[in-house]
């Protein structure tokens, strides 16, 4: 299995860290990345969306203190015509190939790994996160010892019926949706799997009242399931700020 490294913009010092994010899956993905503006404007030095082959590496800078920020994979996109949201089967974005700064967030279903650096109490905050659904396996680990973040499973195949897709043209899945991109609620203001409406809290979103959560939960334990997950205690993770750890992403782990 042949590794390829492109390293790109990496840069030296205490300023920023290094981001590493490699597809190990043997098909090519296509990387977005994504920085809420509105809260901070930092962003990293590589581009919001490229294109990776199979079982290579890219590395670029990250602003130390990088907030709000998502990395997620794409899969089979054409960019050749009308590129946008639509260009690929999941995880498509506002601006096609570069995934527009401010509205270019990704179409569910798709897993994402979520950062927020030097947050409160000098932490690193970081997940992987399945609100949305899951479209590829991911794991975020890093060089300081700190824990490990992870959906390893392929959820498509055994996902349930009524979240179960995309599918590929060979009719495989390459998505699973969470119940609350799949609208399985009557009322989308007033719904149990989106906490919304009158389950906008913790107390009245319990994670027992969110469809098909066990699916998700049971199978990738280390991922952030639904949008209060945090009392399951291995949703979000957190490593000391001053460690300055740098992070890897990789696809199919």
């Amino acid at each position: 299995m042949k590794f390829a490294l492109v390293a790109l913009a990496i840069a030296a010092g205490a300023s920023a860290r290094t981001f590493t994010v490699y597809n190990n899956c043997p098909f090519t993905i296509w990387p977005g990345m994504f920085t809420d503006l509105n809260v901070a404007q930092n962003v990293p030095s590589q581009p919001n969306g490229w294109e990776q082959a199979a079982f290579q590496a890219v590395s670029f800078s990250v602003p130390n203190n990088w907030k709000a920020g998502r990395i997620w994979g794409r899969r089979n996109c054409n960019f050749a015509t009308n590129p946008g949201p639509n260009s690929c089967l999941d995880g498509g974005c506002n601006g096609g190939l570069v995934c527009d700064s401010r509205t270019g967030t990704g179409v569910p279903p798709a897993t994402v790994a979520e950062f927020t650096l030097q947050g409160a109490g000098n932490q690193d905050f970081y997940d992987v996160s399945l609100v949305d659904g899951y479209n590829l396996p991911m794991s975020i680990t890093n060089n300081k010892g700190c824990h490990i973040a992870n959906c390893p499973v392929d959820l498509g195949p055994n996902c349930p019926s009524q979240l179960k897709g995309p599918f590929d043209s060979t009719g495989f899945p390459v998505g699973c949706k969470s119940a609350c991109v799949a609208h399985l609620a009557s009322d989308p203001n007033n719904d149990p799997n989106c906490c919304t409406g009158s389950h906008n809290t913790q107390g009245t979103c319990p994670s027992s009242g969110v469809q098909f959560y066990s699916y998700f939960k049971s199978n990738c334990p280390n991922s952030y399931a639904y949008a209060f997950d945090e009392p399951s205690g291995t949703a979000l993770w957190t490593c000391n700020s001053a460690l300055n750890a740098d992070y890897t992403i990789t696809f199919c782990p």
